[in-house]
């Protein structure tokens, strides 16, 4: 089958159904934009993680626009995402279970300020996988693990 880059029509009508039910929670292009900027403001004046982001983005405004397409992609299955982000955070040097615990205790803080719920719940639910798949990235690239150990990662 060739490739046209036209989405499928099951795909397309996933894509809608993954936007309704986000909708139904209060997650819509507004939510996701106002999660990035806040999260990233706290991310940036955190004394752990502050200094790690830092380092690696001297210009914070297409950071953000590429973290909401990728969050748009995650919660809407939008496509529009093309990073790969593993190999990235797998060359940050030290990066480790607790620094991810700090990112998603600001994840969820960022969420309650903008409001709780099932959306909050849902996105958080995200974040953790998206936290896991990071760890268990690191236990096999950085560890020679098969991936994470019961207990590694975030339940």
């Amino acid at each position: 089958m060739e490739k046209t880059g036209t989405p499928s029509p099951h795909a397309t009508a996933m894509r809608d159904e993954k936007r309704r039910a986000a909708a139904e929670m209060g997650i819509d292009d507004a939510f996701v934009s106002e999660l990035v900027d806040r999260f990233y403001g706290r991310i940036q004046a955190d004394p752990v993680l502050g200094p790690i982001f830092g380092a690696r983005i001297t210009d914070w405004a297409p950071h953000l626009a590429q973290m909401k397409r990728f969050w748009r992609s995650v919660l809407f299955s939008s496509g529009e995402y093309l990073g790969r982000p593993m190999p990235l955070h797998l060359a940050i040097p030290g990066l480790d279970k607790a620094m991810f615990a700090r990112w998603l205790d600001l994840f969820a803080a960022t969420l309650a300020e903008i409001g709780g719920g099932d959306a909050a719940e849902h996105v958080h639910e995200r974040a953790r996988m998206i936290a896991n798949s990071f760890l268990n990235g690191i236990a096999i690239h950085h560890h020679g693990q098969m991936g994470l150990k019961p207990g590694e990662g975030f339940a």
